[in-house]
């Protein structure tokens, strides 16, 4: 395991238990019903509001701000769950100051937002210890399979037994909640939130879910589409990009999305082992979850290494700085040349990058950083598809009839949790109107 204590240099408990909590506890603490009040009072009510444009999903934010100021906040999320069953989970992660905040007219005439994420972090909280508030439409008799319990697996699993049909959910892993479970930074969902929201999700009712069942190993899309009315695929991207650099076979060196699953996972964060000198090399969310929680175990000198300029990375300049301020280093154009050490890591190598019409350059100038440990960011393939969907840009693109997809694994989708969301919940609905016409 690249992050056994036994890897020199990589150990555990780098900073006492106290530290370790402190790190790992909820980074954007909630509104309490005083602080929500005074903010839902900041929104303007606008009319065709910009930030609904901006939302993926499309939920009427200044309605639920509204119902949020009028002291309602189980309406509220009502009002955003008809839109974003995983409203709560998207509270928390979506990267809102490039969505709805970015396009607020408080932001665009003030500089300073209707903080939109955190009132609806607040409402849904509310209301998720109420119940569920949607009940399920008399049973169908249809029968749909989905092929993933990620985003958008679940809110289009969600959305059809809404409307009376029975659905199994079928999940490799030994947890359903996809991303949102194993992909994000534990402090940005504390206490174990995905899971609880998964959990209240299928309380509505009429979703079964079978773990550890793998699409081509344990089923086959030939087999779904005989046994079910219709087949929803929404398996992700599950391989990882090599960094295509000399060495990077050596101890030491793993996926960032290995080790945040693994962080995400641990039952005790004083047993995971970080480096004292981290590198990540990447430019989007992944990249910055790895240096920020690398660096918040205790790694002493944590640095991300990006190919191509500052406004060309994918993680949000508000994630940047966040990782600046936890004492991350970021460089730009800069790509990997190979891996030095024997056997194990010990520095890696970099070009300087020059970024043109031509594409991607490598400068003769060379320097090395120090590492113990690398974290590989570059992206994410598809891999697992069925040899019946079409492919485009590593894309699913072409599906035979009975079978939809979306989410990250579809084309035009987004490594985005909202839109995951959106794009499960519209398929659902084209799978019901397919359905009820039968």
């Amino acid at each position: 395991m690249p992050n056994s204590p036994l890897t020199p240099g990589i150990v555990p408990a780098r900073l006492s238990r106290d530290a370790i909590a402190r790190n790992f506890s909820d980074h954007e603490p909630p509104f309490d019903q005083h602080e929500a009040r005074v903010a839902a009072d900041r929104c303007y009510f606008c009319h065709d509001a910009p930030c609904m444009t901006a939302c993926p999903t499309e939920i009427d934010i200044p309605l639920f701000i509204r119902q949020i100021a009028t002291g309602t906040p189980e309406a509220a999320a009502k009002t955003i769950w008809s839109q974003n069953i995983l409203g709560g989970i998207c509270a928390r992660v979506c990267p809102t100051e490039t969505l709805c905040e970015e396009v607020c007219v408080r932001e665009t005439a003030e500089g300073k937002p209707v903080e939109i994420g955190r009132l609806q972090r607040y409402a849904t909280d509310i209301a998720m210890e109420k119940g569920h508030p949607f009940t399920r439409a008399p049973a169908t008799g249809k029968r749909v399979a989905v092929v993933g319990a990620g985003p958008a697996g679940l809110a289009c699993a969600h959305r059809l037994a809404m409307k009376g049909h029975e659905v199994t959910v079928y999940e490799r892993r030994a947890k359903a909640g996809g991303l949102n479970e194993y992909g994000i930074a534990s402090y940005k969902a504390t206490g174990g939130f995905a899971a609880r929201e998964v959990e209240w999700l299928l309380s509505i009712g009429g979703i079964s879910l079978q773990l550890g069942a793998a699409l081509g190993r344990d089923i086959t899309l030939d087999q779904l589409r005989a046994d079910y009315d219709a087949v929803f695929l929404g398996i992700g991207l599950q391989g990882v990009n090599a960094l295509r650099a000399e060495g990077e076979d050596k101890q030491g060196v793993a996926n960032a999305v290995d080790f945040i699953a693994e962080l995400r996972q641990s039952p005790d964060l004083m047993g995971l082992a970080v480096g004292r000198d981290v590198v990540v090399v990447g430019g989007g969310m992944t990249a910055v979850d790895a240096a920020v929680q690398a660096k918040l175990l205790g790694a002493e000198n944590v640095t991300i290494v990006y190919r191509r300029g500052q406004e060309k990375m994918s993680a949000s300049t508000h994630e940047q700085e966040h990782a600046v301020q936890a004492g991350v280093r970021i460089i730009h154009n800069a790509a990997p040349l190979r891996v030095l050490g024997n056997g194990r890591i010990e520095g890696v190598e970099f070009a300087y990058t020059q970024d043109g019409p031509d594409g991607l350059v490598l400068l003769p100038e060379t320097f090395q950083l120090k590492a113990d440990q690398l974290f590989k960011a570059i992206g994410q393939t598809l891999t697992g598809a069925p040899e019946a969907a079409e492919q485009k840009g590593g894309k699913i693109s072409g599906l035979p009839a009975k079978v939809w997809a979306g989410g990250d694994c579809a084309a035009g989708g987004e490594d985005l949790t909202v839109t995951a969301v959106a794009e499960g919940r519209d398929a659902a609905e084209a799978i019901h109107g397919q359905l009820a016409a039968q």
